[in-house]
């Protein structure tokens, strides 16, 4: 799994986070055209990378809730996964909480069907929202993103570590997968793979790259898994 990372170029040569400027997006009305720019230019690196290593990778994008406001989400990622040729099971599209909360018909409606066309779905730092766990009954979720919150002291603190082990069980026994955010050492890692964690995310794993970056790494480890 690949998560995708973008920022703002600045005219300095830095990169404004996405934390910083989506909030800012949001409120000038902007993150939906920049929302299915990053979405596109994610499938179609992916779709270029797979093509050029010979691998079969899926890639993670953020949908803001806003991008559910005009009811053609669905129809956007189609198109953009017919421009990109791109298969349908290698994307995934991540969510917050708080669209489940929106409980419109719509809004399952959309979800429903992108989930049909093969599309993954995950819902994005679980457990630090206030959505109702039935929500993870009716709505077609295949994985859940534990936040990075529990997993930065889950080392020392044995809650944090209960905690996270009690949403690994629950999202396997709901039939679906499960990924821990902001995994930085060994040692968090290792808790993880005792506790059975699907797949982990973060520093330890991989900082965020260029294109031309991650072909390398991905290169990289393709050597190393055949040694």
């Amino acid at each position: 799994m690949l998560k995708h990372f973008c920022g703002y170029h600045l005219n300095n040569g830095e990169f404004i986070p996405p934390l910083e400027f989506i909030p800012l997006a949001e409120e000038l009305g902007l993150i939906v055209p920049i929302g299915l720019w990053v979405l596109e230019t994610a499938c179609r690196d992916i779709q270029q990378l797979s093509a050029e290593l010979q691998i079969t990778r899926t890639v993670a994008v953020n949908i803001s809730p806003t991008q559910f406001s005009d009811g053609k989400l669905s129809e956007h990622v189609q198109a953009i996964l017919m421009t990109t040729h791109l298969n349908n099971a290698q994307l995934e599209l991540e969510i917050t909480e708080s669209v489940l909360m929106d409980s419109s018909p719509a809004v399952l409606a959309t979800l429903q069907d992108i989930a049909a066309s093969g599309i993954s779905i995950a819902l994005d730092d679980f457990g630090t929202g206030y959505s109702s766990l039935s929500y993870l009954k009716h709505y077609p979720i295949n994985t859940l993103k534990v936040d990075q919150s529990f997993v930065r002291d889950s080392i020392i603190d044995k809650s944090d570590a209960n905690l996270i082990a009690t949403i690994i069980v629950m999202g396997h026994a709901l039939g679906m997968k499960v990924i821990a955010e902001g995994v930085e050492n060994q040692a968090q890692y290792d808790l993880l793979v005792a506790l059975k964690c699907d797949q982990c995310q973060g520093y330890y794993t991989g900082r965020p790259m260029s294109y031309a970056a991650l072909r390398t790494w991905l290169t990289y480890k393709r050597i190393q898994s055949k040694q």
